[in-house]
């Protein structure tokens, strides 16, 4: 017996320009931060406590790429994974801002800046959206802008 496929909610027509959408929530333990960064990213300041204190950062701080991974983790949780996502062709101006350090809460705002049918295949659409990283204090600890691909709804031609 096979599963049902469960139908796909958001399609290219659902990420309209000036769309905002505010999601996910993670609180970063040292373990999971050491973790990622013995395996990933092993600067001293991410993986030595010790290290981390005479550092710029002052203590144990997560790398931008563990930050980047749980952004991602956070829109599949949301909304890529109920979408027609087709995937993405890049990230543009990834800025790290502030120090993501232990205990930090993370939250993602999205903001879709362009949408447009994607002129080789016109089923496809494509969203450019900027995604802001907050901390629990409000304040902006990293932002990129990308691209990502969308089908359109079944029927829907250019």
């Amino acid at each position: 017996m096979t599963a049902m496929k469960k139908p796909t909610r958001l399609h290219w027509e659902d990420f309209a320009v000036g769309t905002v959408r505010e999601f996910g929530h993670r609180t970063l333990e040292r373990e999971e931060i050491v973790r990622f960064a013995r395996e990933f990213d092993p600067q001293p300041f991410h993986v030595d406590e010790e290290a981390a204190k005479s550092s710029l950062f002052g203590g144990l701080a997560a790398s931008g790429w563990h930050t980047c991974a749980l952004v991602m983790r956070m829109m599949c949780d949301d909304y890529l994974l109920d979408s027609s996502s087709l995937g993405s062709p890049g990230i543009d101006n990834l800025r790290w801002l502030k120090p993501v350090m232990v205990g930090d809460s993370l939250r993602v705002r999205m903001e879709v800046l362009e949408a447009r049918p994607m002129n080789s295949r016109p089923e496809v659409g494509l969203v450019r959206s900027r995604w802001t990283v907050l901390n629990q204090r409000d304040e902006p600890v990293l932002t990129m802008e990308g691209w990502g691909m969308f089908r359109r709804r079944e029927g829907v031609v250019a």
